[in-house]
């Protein structure tokens, strides 16, 4: 798991110093993948602690993809919209950590890790 998150957070750390394109009037091709990672990154926020991890890393890790992209307020509310969804679809199904909370976690860990080495190897630089 240690692996997994070290892994993911290498493939955020390569998303988020990408440079940023100004906003274009049509969605840009990496648009949808950042909201699914904002909406992973929820979800993880909400698991993790649920299992047992204290703190607020995963939010963080949203803080530092809203920063690096610097969204207009409309983009900013849907990528805080996607990242509340993600956190509570688990709400109403977890209340405490299961096993299969713990799988939702490593599948999660590994989207997101995918997620961020798409985006980075496909629209940075």
């Amino acid at each position: 798991m240690v692996r997994a998150s070290m892994l993911f957070m290498l493939g955020l750390a390569i998303l988020v110093a990408a440079p940023t394109r100004p906003a274009a009037a049509a969605e840009a091709p990496f648009e949808p993948g950042l909201m699914r990672l904002a909406e992973v990154l929820g979800s993880l926020h909400f698991l993790r602690n649920l299992c047992g991890e204290k703190g607020d890393q995963w939010r963080g890790e949203m803080e530092k993809l809203l920063e690096s992209e610097n969204p207009d307020p409309e983009r900013r509310a849907r990528f805080i919209a996607a990242f509340n969804r993600g956190y509570r679809s688990f709400g109403s199904t977890y209340t405490q950590c299961t096993s299969s909370a713990s799988e939702a976690i490593s599948r999660y860990m590994k989207e997101g890790e995918k997620l961020s080495r798409d985006i980075a190897s496909r629209y940075g630089n």
